[in-house]
């Protein structure tokens, strides 16, 4: 397994003669995520994918639990959970439709398509040659569908995505995963014209709430969340360097660090997925202020078999993944973990 340097214990000490040395104690972080990976593993079905509540949502629930394999450093075909990475890809382009839709459910296709092409996109350069060619296609399939996908009508909801395909609404929470597969896309070098992303930007900028600096579920400022708050900084975060640390951006990210999530919080885990991004990207006090909140909730939560379990209704599965995401983002595993300043601009 591939480790970050910082990670790695110093250990000092004065040794009595003839003293058998002790190893170093493992860092208490990397316990907890290798805890959570062994679940992960367990919950594996036999064909390659992982199965969640509600059960329609596999294809969500494999790409989430294969993008957590890789932000803890774990590659396919390598190491322990090399066959079980690769096996998870393998079911997700096999489950792909003639259209390049990545979902296994028409009511919620556009989630689970963002978070399957997200994921195509960041393991693509770390695979075989001959299994890296199978991801580029299937994923050069998917970017395109997302691109149909995208709201062109004038109004308000132009440049950003709903559940489905077809339609003319759109919403914060499902255009966040999209912007996140667009632009870890665009990176590896798929064809993402630039005003796509720009037209998604200003749609983000329509969702937000002038009187407190958040972010809403939909334009208009209906609904405002912190996990909608997250969305809409990681968003303008990652769109350009032209919009790093913009006035927006670091308004919504004193709003995180006023309103920390509790784990009582019905999306307590999507909030913290995107809550433990955006701080992140932000750097200086707003990780550090948010880190040790985010550690210690997930510390006293997990259970004694690597995972967590919530009553979103989610299940096991979902939240573990979710948990491990938040936790490994300093990592920087994943290309989209970089920080806005480290990412290749590609325009």
């Amino acid at each position: 397994m591939l480790r970050p340097v910082f990670l790695l214990v110093i250990f000092f000490g004065v040794c009595a003669p003839q003293a058998v040395a002790q190893a170093p104690r493992r860092d208490r972080l990397e316990e907890r995520i290798d805890r959570a990976l062994v679940f992960l593993k367990t919950m594996q079905e036999k064909d390659g994918s992982w199965q969640g509540a509600p059960f329609g949502a596999r294809a969500a629930m494999t790409g989430l639990s294969v993008l957590a394999f890789l932000s803890a450093g774990h590659v396919p075909g390598e190491g322990p959970y090399g066959a079980t990475i690769e096996k998870g890809i393998r079911w997700v382009l096999r489950s792909q439709r003639p259209n390049g839709s990545l979902s296994n459910d028409d009511q919620t296709e556009m989630y689970q398509h963002g978070i399957c092409t997200l994921m195509l996109a960041e393991v693509a350069g770390m695979t075989d040659p001959a299994l890296s060619r199978e991801v580029k296609s299937g994923l050069e399939k998917a970017v395109a569908l997302m691109l149909k996908a995208q709201r062109m009508q004038p109004g308000p909801h132009k440049g950003g995505w709903r559940y489905r395909v077809e339609g003319y609404d759109s919403d914060m929470s499902i255009t966040g995963w999209q912007v996140l597969a667009l632009r870890a896309a665009k990176n590896l070098g798929c064809d993402v014209p630039a005003e796509r992303i720009d037209l998604a930007v200003e749609y983000v900028k329509r969702c937000r709430d002038p009187s407190s600096g958040g972010f809403s579920y939909m334009a208009g400022g209906a609904y405002l969340t912190l996990a909608c708050s997250g969305v809409g900084i990681l968003c303008l975060e990652l769109a350009g360097s032209d919009r790093h640390h913009s006035r927006d951006a670091l308004q919504a990210g004193s709003l995180l660090l006023k309103s920390l999530p509790q784990w009582s919080e019905r999306n307590f885990f999507y909030t913290i997925y995107y809550g433990a991004q955006a701080t992140f990207q932000l750097g200086n006090n707003y990780w550090n202020f948010y880190r040790p909140h985010l550690h210690k909730t997930l510390f006293d939560y997990q259970q004694t078999n690597g995972s967590w379990i919530h009553n979103d209704g989610l299940g096991p599965v979902y939240a573990s993944a979710m948990a491990v995401l938040a936790l490994t983002v300093e990592y920087r595993f994943l290309p989209i973990y970089q920080r806005a300043e480290e990412a290749p601009e590609k325009k």
